[in-house]
């Protein structure tokens, strides 16, 4: 059976990375973004390196029914391999920001992963094999001021993915929460946050590594970097208060 993986937010930072560490893998890829120049880059140079199928889908995940678009498109693929990556963020008081803005954040961060998960889980749970990489983040562990629901937004994801992995235990399915930290790539500056933090910046194909090695093997969390690991534990057990100055200082611009 040939081998198909699907990755939102494919055109750029983490999203290409998965693409081209699941394409060395031989993995074929549907790829999934808004920019479709930009797509078709990555489609054309992953078949040329590591031929492999590519298919490149140009849907915004901010629109109302895409999920529903991207499955019924590949319905005759055997989608093993979903990577939910595609996601973004605002810095700035909740007050003061974009109402349209956050509720795009909240439907392609949070609703287009549920929808696209439950969509291609059927498929796998009768095919008793599949691997779901869900990237959230190291945000999940604290609430964040200033970026509040992007916080939010990863929190859930983590939470969802990790209840899932127990759901689906012994089915042959398994999820994962990618949870990086801070990542060179081009998020920092389409949020306006400021680039760097305390533990410094990771490199996007590190995360992508990382992240695909712990979905192949089934783990429940993978959080790239011992830093960022250290950084997670204490973020858990610290009191709130000092968890929400520490996450508004490391923002600040």
């Amino acid at each position: 059976m040939e081998k198909w993986a699907l990755i939102t937010g494919a055109s750029t930072g983490i999203g290409r990375e998965l693409a081209e560490v699941c394409a060395a893998d031989g993995w074929n890829q549907i790829l999934v973004a808004r920019n479709q120049d930009r797509l078709q880059v990555v489609a054309e140079e992953l078949r040329a390196v590591h031929k492999v199928q590519t298919r490149a889908l140009p849907i915004d995940l901010s629109t109302t029914g895409a999920a529903d678009k991207i499955f019924a498109a590949l319905r005759e693929l055997p989608v093993s391999v979903l990577i939910n990556n595609a996601g973004f963020g605002t810095y700035g008081a909740f007050a003061d920001t974009v109402l349209s803005e956050q509720s795009d954040m909240v439907q392609v961060n949070v609703m287009a992963l549920m929808q696209l998960t439950r969509l291609f889980l059927q498929p796998m749970l009768e095919r008793k094999s599949g691997r779901i990489l869900n990237v959230a983040s190291t945000a999940a562990f604290q609430p964040g001021p200033k970026v509040s629901v992007y916080y939010a937004s990863k929190a859930f994801v983590f939470s969802f993915s990790y209840a899932l992995a127990d759901e689906l235990e012994g089915t042959g399915v398994t999820v994962t929460a990618l949870c990086p930290g801070m990542t060179k790539t081009e998020f920092q500056k389409r949020a306006a946050m400021k680039e760097g933090g305390p533990f410094g910046m990771m490199s996007a194909r590190t995360v992508a590594e990382q992240g695909v090695k712990g979905m192949m093997r089934g783990k429940r969390i993978v959080i790239p970097g011992m830093m960022n690991r250290i950084g997670a534990f204490f973020a858990r057990r610290v009191p709130l208060r000092l968890a929400c100055a520490v996450a508004c200082r490391v923002h600040e611009v």
